[in-house]
Order: structure tokens, then sequence, then C-alpha cells
């Protein structure tokens, strides 16, 4: 279960071993569970039920690796912002739909104010840039307007939430 404003509550009930377990896991989600245990003065059994219960509450969405773009070769981090031309139901669906195929898109985020989307975008190169623009992106249905900006240097970037 995603948090919404419904369970909000449980995310303000959190207690401070809590807030310790989520802040070491964000840290290294690989941490064994008598490392997290011996951290928060918890027993392995303890600790794991504590886990559960945050997983099922949905604070703990999913565990995940995050890769080194750089090491792979995706030099180039970009965002796009996006306007559409008309913001019928249908033309913002099909825009939805397409983005979520595109790989090289990382994040697309629905905004408020002169653009209607965000997209943060990773690619190896200037030229693959281009084509993801040309072909992919601009042949989307309902597109009037896009500016793409590429990123000179990444001063933070953090996946880490703030839990004091």
């Amino acid at each position: 279960m995603k948090p919404t404003l419904k369970n909000w509550e449980h995310l303000q009930q959190l207690d401070e071993i809590d807030r310790q377990l989520l802040c070491l896991l964000q840290e290294n989600s690989r941490i064994t569970f008598a490392d997290l245990a011996r951290h928060v003065n918890l027993s392995t059994p303890g600790l794991q039920k504590r886990l559960r219960k945050l997983e099922e509450k949905g604070v703990i969405d999913r565990y995940v690796t995050l890769v080194n773009r750089e090491a792979l070769g995706l030099d180039l981090l970009c965002f796009a912002q996006v306007t559409l031309a008309n913001h019928q139901p249908e033309c913002v669906g099909i825009f939805c739909d397409r983005v979520k195929e595109l790989p090289e898109v990382l994040e697309c985020h629905h905004l408020s104010g002169e653009f209607d989307y965000l997209l943060k975008m990773v690619v190896p190169n200037h030229q693959h840039l281009a084509k993801l623009l040309s072909e992919k992106i601009t042949r989307i249905p309902g597109i009037d307007r896009i500016q793409t900006n590429i990123v000179l240097n990444e001063i933070k970037a953090s996946t880490s939430l703030p839990l004091d």
C-alpha cells in the first residue's frame, strides 16, 4: 500500500526506532538484520516484526539497488519540460502511457505552472538525446512544446527522505 492522505497518520506515528531503521536502510539496504537490530537495540525477531509492519503500512515501498549511471556510460542527465497542446483525458493518457514506455525517462512529474510535465532523462551522449527527442518524444501525439536542459554539474542527488 502506497502512503496516501488516508494513511498519513501512520507516518506521523513513527517512533524513534522506526525512524532510525528507515535512515539506516535508506543509507544501506543490504545491512544484515543482525547489524540493523544491534544499531537500534532490538532482537532480530523484534526487528523483523517492525520491518514487516512498516512494509504492510506502505512506509517501506521496496528495496532497490542504486546503480551509478556514469559507470555504465550514461553520462548525460537531462530534464525536459513538456507542454501539451490540450488537456483532454485521452491526450493526457496517451502522453503518460508513451512516456512510461521510454527506458531513458527515469521520472515524469505532472506540474502546476508554465509546463505540464517534467521528465528526468538519462542518455549516453548528445546524439542519443537528439534521437530520443526527435524520434520518440516529439512523436507523442498532443505535445505542443518541449524545452530540454542538460545537467552540467550534479550538486546533490539523494533518494533518502528526511525523517527528522
